[in-house]
């Protein structure tokens, strides 16, 4: 079977290299009363149209998002998927590879991640974006993570108005490294009310817009109050579209972008998976996480693309890498610069 290239043979020698005498003997440490007494209450064997069938049933329990009245939002929106973007995605030169890091055998994949790249930086008005991020919450926890390393100074204010979710995903990855978070109270209106905290130790102000609850704010008054401190502003969105519509993070000052494009072609998929979108300002690049392609010309003189920078340089500088981040939302990222 392709997906099981192990023979029995192949088992008990592995088994005897590490001293087991079966496989139950791997996990002899897990507790008895965490283990399954028996097989998992399935079928043994089902043909292809039983299994679709019975999965097909299940499905139909679930109300979707386009059958009733749509009221969710909070980072994950329902918008049109154009029917272009299921047809194009599934086209062979887009799944030429997982990693780029061949660009011979790449230039597809490499192509997209670069015009994904120049739309993010339209949309968020910034000279630089990444080739994504794993979701909006991440890229968020990211940007801290990198203001930290700008600024050489360790404490994050963030708004009442940043979706809590997003602040929870921070706090759970900046605390690993001694980050302090100063986290306002939930307010439907008053991102501006971080200039008030914004001290000699803060690395960067966090505000959203539209923030949670909706509300749209120029935040150009809080920029210029963190860069007189030394801070760095960082600006999130859940809802890419809006950034059709409103003044680009980039006009209003911010240092750092970090975002959720969900919404721009890709479906809700009960939770993920979705795509981060980050950019920054061009003298910063050097501390930005992810991958980043670029543009250059190849042995004949002919347009091509490469990694210009990438996480690779996690497994050389280890701890001094910009970031533990190693890949970025490949499919998710085409669907969205499809759409």
């Amino acid at each position: 079977m392709r997906y099981l290239p192990l023979t029995p043979d192949d088992r008990t020698a592995m088994l005897a290299a590490i001293g087991a005498k079966s496989i139950d003997d791997l996990f002899v440490d897990v507790p008895e009363n965490a283990r399954l007494a028996g097989p998992v209450d399935l079928p043994r064997v089902a043909g292809e149209l039983e299994v679709e069938r019975a999965l097909s049933a299940m499905a139909a329990k679930n109300a979707t998002a386009g059958a009733v009245p749509f009221f969710c939002g909070a980072g994950a929106y329902k918008h049109h998927v154009p029917a272009t973007v299921d047809h194009v995605i599934q086209r062979s030169e887009f799944l030429t590879s997982y990693t780029p890091y061949q660009p011979e055998i790449a230039q597809g994949t490499l192509q997209y991640l670069y015009e994904f790249q120049t739309q993010v930086a339209n949309l968020t008005g910034m000279p630089v974006a990444n080739a994504s991020l794993y979701d909006g919450s991440t890229a968020m926890a990211e940007g801290v993570l990198m203001a930290t390393r700008v600024t050489r100074r360790n404490k994050a204010v963030i708004s009442g108005g940043v979706h809590p979710h997003y602040v929870k995903a921070t706090e759970t990855v900046v605390h690993a490294v001694g980050v302090e978070t100063l986290v306002l109270p939930a307010a439907v209106d008053a991102e501006a009310a971080v200039i008030d905290q914004i001290g000699p130790d803060t690395a960067c102000v966090v505000v959203q817009t539209p923030n949670v609850f909706g509300t749209a704010t120029d935040v150009t008054k809080i920029a210029e109050a963190a860069h007189a401190a030394g801070a760095l502003l960082i600006v999130v969105v859940t809802e890419a579209v809006s950034m059709g519509l409103l003044k680009s993070p980039g006009e209003m000052g911010a240092d750092i972008v970090a975002a959720e494009g969900q919404s721009i072609g890709n479906a809700l998929n009960f939770g993920g998976p979705y795509v981060g979108l980050f950019a920054t300002r061009e003298k910063l690049i050097r501390q930005m996480p992810g991958r980043l392609t670029g543009e250059t010309v190849d042995a004949d003189g002919e347009r091509g693309f490469v990694l210009t920078l990438s996480t690779r340089e996690q497994h050389i500088r280890r701890d001094k890498a910009t970031s533990n981040i190693c890949t970025n939302s490949g499919l998710c990222t085409l669907a969205f610069t499809i759409h």
